[in-house]
C-alpha cells in the first residue's frame, strides 16, 4: 500500500494528485484511463481507504462520482482532455445542481499531442460550464491544489476542474505530504436542487451566475494567484507549466503574475499588475484564454502575436519570442533516422490488419494502439476520429455508398473502446440495418494507456475478479445473427472469415481474439529463426512490419529478444525459411 504517513519525497505530478485525494478524505473515485491522466487513479487505487474503479467511459465515471458526492462522500473522476468531451453532458448540468460533498474532476490536456488526436484547450469547458478551474504548475501544487479544490467545491457549491497537462502530470518535484482527514456530509432530499427539470433549472441558473461573481471576488485575493515582482520593464501573466519555463528563462529579471485559478479570472489583480509594468505579455499554451480576458479589460497586451497557438512551449521558444538570447545548440554530424511508432512484436492486431490490406478493404478505425494499423507497411486504416466513431462511421459510409462499399468496408475497434462508446453505434447498425461488418479487436485489456482492466476482462482495477461481459452474447442480444470469432495469428482463418462476412447480406460482427503480447501472464512460444539456406531475401516477411524482423546482407534476420514466436511471419514465407530453432 502507498505510504500514508506524512513525508517529504520526490513525486510524479499525477501521483501528487492521488496523494492530495487521499489527504482530502476522498472516498470514491471513478475514472476512464487516458494519457496523461491515467496514473492518478492507478496511484489512488493503492490507498485502501479509497474505493477506486475503472468505468466504461468518462460520462459514466463522472455520473458515478456525482452520485457519491450526492451521498455525502467526497468524490473524484479523471480523464484526458478528449474524455471531458464525453463527460461534458453531466458536467454542464452539475454546474446547476451543485454538489453535496465536494467533487473534483481532473482533466489532463496534451499540448503537443504526444498521445492524442487533437490539442483542444480544456479551459473552454470550464468557461462554458461556468465552473472553477485550478491549474497546478508542479507536483507540490498538484497536491495542494487538489486539497484546496475540495474546500472550494463545498464552499461555493460547485464541481471543480483540476487541469493537468502532460509536463506537469509526468514530471517530478518535491512534495510534503500530510494527514488524511475525512469530512462527511449527510444526504438530504432536495428536489428543487437536484432534479433539473426546466422549472427547477430556471431557478438554479441565477445561482450559477452569482457564484461566478463570488468566485471572481475570491480570485482577486486567493493564494492560488500570486504576484512575483522583479524587473518592471516586462510583466508576464502565465500559468501551469508555462510558469516554469518563464522562471527558467527570466528568473527575477521580470515581474510575473502566476495564475493558479484560470477560471474565473480576476480583474482588479490583473489591472493592478499591468499598471506596475512597462510591457505586458501573456504566456499560455494553446488558446489565448487569459490574453482575451486581459484585452476585454481594455489593457494593452501581447501574447499570440509573438507566441504560437499550437504545440508545447519550451524555454528556448519563449526566450526567442520575447527577445532574449538563447545558447546555440549542437547538431549531430549525421542525420538521425526516424523512428515511427510501430505495433509491438507479436501484437495480435498485426495479422488482422495484414489480412484486411490483402483483401483491399476500406478500414474505418478507432482510438487505441491498433490505430497504428494506419502506419506503413500495413497502411490499412483510413479514418480515426474519436472513441467508438468507427461503427457509426461505417454505417453512414455504407448507407451513403451502398453495395459498392458494403462488400469491402469494415469498422475496427478494441474491446475497451467498444465498451466505452461502441455499443450505441452497433445498436444503430442493428436497428437501421446497414450491411456493415464490425471487427472487435479483443486483446483482453485496455492496451494503449498501459494495461488497465475493462468490463470484458473479468477483473477490476485492483486485479480482483469482477463482472465480465460476454462480447458474443452481447452482440447477439443486440440483434446480430452473424457473430464470428477468429484468432488473428491464423492468417488463413482471418482471410476466410473476413471474405465470408463481407459477402453476407446482413450486419455482422467479427471478434478477433488474442491477448496483448505484453501482458505478463501471456505465455509465448520460443523465438523463431531463419534458415539462411532457404531464405532468398524476397522480403515477404517484412510486409507485416514486425520490429523483430530485419534484413541484413540480403537475408531476413530475427531478433531473439523481441520475437514471441507468433508464427505470423512464417505464414508469409513460401520457402519455409522461418521456423523454430537456432539461427542457421
Amino acid at each position: 500500500m502507498t505510504q500514508t504517513t506524512p513525508s517529504r519525497e520526490l513525486m510524479l505530478g499525477n501521483k501528487a494528485v492521488a496523494r492530495g485525494l487521499f489527504e482530502a478524505g476522498v472516498c470514491f473515485i471513478s475514472s476512464y484511463p487516458g494519457t496523461p491522466s491515467t496514473e492518478i487513479t492507478e496511484e489512488a487505487a493503492k490507498f485502501d481507504d479509497i474505493y477506486c474503479e475503472w468505468a466504461p467511459n468518462e460520462k459514466v465515471a463522472m455520473e458515478a462520482a456525482f452520485g457519491a458526492c450526492l451521498a455525502g462522500k467526497r468524490s473524484f473522476c479523471a480523464q484526458k482532455h478528449v474524455g471531458l468531451n464525453v463527460s461534458a453532458d453531466p458536467l454542464y448540468t452539475m454546474s446547476y445542481t451543485g454538489v453535496n460533498a465536494g467533487m473534483v474532476i481532473a482533466v489532463a490536456d496534451d499540448a503537443g499531442m504526444h498521445s492524442s488526436q487533437n490539442e483542444q484547450d480544456s479551459r473552454h469547458h470550464a468557461i462554458a460550464a461556468k465552473v472553477p478551474m485550478l491549474e497546478p504548475s508542479d507536483s507540490a501544487e498538484a497536491l495542494a491544489f487538489t486539497k484546496l479544490a475540495y474546500e472550494l467545491s463545498e464552499q461555493f457549491d460547485t464541481p471543480v476542474l483540476l487541469k493537468m497537462c502532460t509536463r506537469v502530470a509526468h514530471s517530478q518535484s518535491v512534495v510534503e505530504t500530510g494527514e488524511r482527514v475525512v469530512p462527511v456530509k449527510p444526504y438530504e432530499k432536495n428536489i428543487a436542487k437536484y432534479v433539473m427539470m426546466p422549472g427547477n433549472a430556471k431557478r438554479r441558473h441565477p445561482l450559477v451566475e452569482q457564484r461566478t461573481k463570488d468566485l471572481i471576488a475570491y480570485a482577486e485575493e486567493s493564494p492560488l494567484n500570486r504576484v512575483e515582482m522583479g524587473g518592471t520593464e516586462l510583466g508576464i501573466i502565465t500559468a501551469s507549466t508555462s510558469y516554469q519555463y518563464v522562471k527558467e528563462v527570466f528568473g527575477d529579471s521580470v515581474s510575473v503574475l502566476k495564475l493558479g485559478m484560470t477560471n474565473p479570472l480576476p480583474e482588479k489583480l490583473i489591472r493592478d499588475f499591468a499598471a506596475k509594468v512597462d510591457r505586458l505579455v501573456v504566456v499560455e499554451e494553446l488558446d489565448p484564454i487569459i490574453e482575451n480576458h486581459v484585452k476585454t479589460l481594455g489593457i494593452p497586451v501581447s501574447g499570440k502575436d509573438v507566441l504560437p497557438m499550437i504545440d508545447e512551449f519550451s524555454q528556448n521558444l519563449i526566450a526567442k519570442a520575447l527577445g532574449k538570447e538563447t545558447a546555440s545548440g549542437r547538431s549531430f554530424s549525421e542525420p538521425i533516422p526516424g523512428r515511427p511508432p510501430v505495433m509491438c512484436a507479436g501484437c495480435p492486431h498485426r495479422g488482422l490488419f495484414f489480412t484486411l490490406k490483402k483483401n483491399k478493404c476500406t478500414v474505418l478505425g478507432d482510438i487505441g494502439c491498433y490505430t497504428l494499423g494506419a502506419v506503413q507497411p500495413l497502411g490499412a486504416m483510413e479514418m480515426t476520429l474519436c472513441m467508438g466513431a468507427s461503427i457509426g462511421a461505417v454505417h453512414g459510409f455504407n448507407k451513403a455508398m451502398g453495395q459498392e462499399a458494403e462488400k469491402h468496408t469494415v469498422a475496427v475497434l478494441g474491446d475497451s473502446t467498444f465498451m466505452h462508446s461502441g455499443m450505441t453505434g452497433l445498436a444503430n447498425v442493428a436497428y437501421n440495418q446497414s450491411n456493415s461488418t464490425v471487427i472487435i479487436l479483443d486483446n483482453s485489456i485496455t492496451g494503449m494507456t498501459g494495461h488497465q482492466q475493462n468490463p470484458t476482462t473479468g477483473y477490476n482495477i485492483k486485479g480482483d475478479p469482477a463482472g465480465k461481459i460476454d462480447l458474443e452474447a452481447l452482440c447477439r442480444a443486440m440483434g446480430f445473427e452473424r457473430v464470428r470469432v477468429v484468432d488473428p495469428y491464423d492468417l488463413a482463418q482471418c482471410d476466410a472469415v473476413i471474405k465470408e462476412e463481407l459477402a453476407a447480406e446482413c450486419p455482422s460482427v467479427i471478434i478477433s481474439r488474442r491477448p496483448c503480447a505484453l501482458l505478463k501472464y501471456v505465455k509465448h512460444n520460443p523465438p523463431l529463426a531463419v534458415d539462411q539456406d532457404k531464405c532468398i531475401g524476397c522480403k515477404s516477411c517484412m510486409r507485416i512490419g514486425c520490429p523483430a524482423i530485419s534484413i541484413k546482407n540480403g537475408k531476413a534476420v530475427i531478433d531473439n529478444t523481441l520475437c514471441v514466436g507468433c508464427n505470423v511471419c512464417s505464414q508469409l514465407c513460401r520457402f519455409g525459411a522461418l521456423g523454430a530453432g537456432k539461427e542457421a
